[in-house]
């Protein structure tokens, strides 16, 4: 049975629920709308399931229906798939269970899913992502949309992986990310009830290996494409889509002074190569020339396509800027003259380029960055947590002790709606809310003229828990450091 401490954190909650009912009474529409967003905020708390919940028939992961302009050459030829890992659906399926999976940490705690998150483009929205143990990454976590096109195939921000499949092993085994042995990844992986049939639908036997874990999770990976922007939608028809700012914004990254299309190339906006952007005069992280030991490659970064970059802060390998207005701000007037600065970002005189844009060309540069964003891929179920439960009430176990709290509010009252007063004036409104945790969510309110409302509150524990959730995504192979 919960202690006493938990029914008191409970009344409070409750208390704070009566209070804003009376407040339903009260307000008008204001305070309903402000309700509603509360109970949307609540409707939309999750629970995770032991076991993942896969459609019956899979998603369509191998064959996806992409605007016309993934077809043509620079970017289909920008496909880094090998011959001997083509995406599957029954390949991308056991990859996206695998991809959210926290069996693939020592402790159970870390999946790819903790900071590669796919409301943020696949990527976290922290400067470094948390590891099993509470450490932290050495850089932060780069996005994933459209991760396949990148012909130089090699994957982190230094290249270090040659390969998708060499990178999403890599993680699994780091100290600090995942802390797994291989071998011990795949005694766990067999011994569960789910991966057996996946790894048998995806391979023709029920094996476990590291390198079938690899490949599928290098087709998950690969799987997210992202194709449904404004910016797309855009492209057949010469932009006519577009405001006049996002016109403009366009303009600006595809000619001189900005240029910004030499090295963000094709309509999904990818690089050729790492390059070195100016960060720093000095080099402060040796990027891929800590790999490679050639000086000419320190503080050269890969960087993956701006597909979704608006919901990707912070930004650079380092995660030093806040919004895509600082972005802009440091290539307008910020690059550094490092030794290996980008020759795209040199002028005339080999001194980095200023472009002296005004504030309203700016302005209209990062509206045009947000015309890349893909809010159908974000929230496209084939590419979310299959271990994801929804919290219906009726599904949660309910408490059976009961919890009562008052409260009392001044309002002004200006209402016409039922269950609302009618008159218009200053009034005292009193709350009672009572809490029986074993019904629906749903508060009912009734009030009379004399501004005295009485509210029956039966809130599932979903609600009276939220402040005691810990974000899963704290606690989930991260890809793309």
């Amino acid at each position: 049975m919960p202690k006493a401490s938990t029914w008191r954190s409970r009344a409070l909650v409750l208390l704070g629920l009566g209070i804003c009912i009376a407040l339903y009474a009260s307000f008008g529409a204001a305070g309903r709308a402000s309700i509603a967003d509360a109970q949307e905020t609540v409707a939309q708390e999750t629970v995770r399931s032991d076991e993942p919940t896969l459609p019956d028939s899979p998603f369509a992961y191998a064959n996806p229906d992409l605007p016309n302009h993934f077809n043509a050459p620079p970017i289909r030829n920008a496909n880094n798939t090998p011959q001997n890992n083509p995406i599957t659906d029954a390949g991308a399926t056991l990859g996206r269970v695998l991809f959210y999976d926290g069996k693939l940490s020592a402790n159970d705690t870390i999946a790819c899913a903790s900071c590669h998150i796919q409301a943020n483009g696949f990527s976290d929205n922290r400067k470094l992502s948390v590891g099993f143990e509470g450490g932290l990454t050495g850089r932060s976590s780069m996005g994933l949309s459209n991760a396949r096109y990148y012909n130089r195939g090699a994957f982190f921000w230094d290249e270090r992986a040659t390969t998708l499949e060499h990178q999403v092993l890599m993680p699994i085994q780091d100290g600090v990310e995942m802390g797994m042995e291989l071998a011990a990844l795949e005694t766990k992986l067999a011994g569960t009830s789910y991966y057996p049939a996946l790894f048998a639908a995806a391979y023709g036997s029920e094996e476990v290996t590291s390198e079938r874990v690899s490949l599928a999770l290098a087709q998950f990976v690969r799987s997210l494409v992202s194709g449904g922007s404004k910016y797309d939608a855009g492209v057949g028809t010469n932009f006519a889509n577009f405001t006049p700012q996002e016109a403009q914004g366009r303009n600006i990254f595809n000619s001189p002074p900005a240029n910004c299309n030499v090295c963000h190339r094709t309509d999904i906006q990818i690089l050729d190569r790492p390059r070195n952007n100016g960060l720093d005069a000095t080099t402060v992280d040796a990027g891929v020339g800590g790999i490679t030991g050639n000086t000419a490659d320190d503080a050269v970064f890969k960087s993956p396509s701006l597909r979704n970059v608006e919901l990707r802060a912070p930004y650079m390998h380092d995660g030093r800027f806040a919004t895509l207005e600082e972005v802009v701000s440091f290539y307008n007037n910020g690059v550094q003259n490092h030794p290996n600065l980008d020759q795209a970002l040199r002028g005339r005189n080999g001194a980095p380029r200023r472009l002296n844009l005004n504030a309203e060309e700016q302005a209209a540069l990062v509206a045009f960055l947000k015309t890349l964003t893909d809010t159908g891929f974000v929230a496209d179920p084939k590419f979310s947590d299959p271990f994801a439960a929804s919290t219906e009430p009726e599904n949660t176990p309910t408490p059976t002790a009961s919890a009562t709290a008052t409260a009392s509010v001044t309002a002004t009252a200006s209402a016409t709606a039922t269950h609302t007063p009618t008159a218009t004036g200053t009034s005292t409104a009193t709350a009672t809310a009572t809490s029986t945790p074993t019904a629906s969510a749903t508060p009912t309110a009734t009030g009379t003229p004399t501004g005295t409302a009485t509210a029956t509150v039966t809130p599932s524990p979903v609600a009276t828990d939220v402040a005691a959730k810990t974000e899963y995504r704290l606690m989930l192979p991260m890809v793309g450091r």
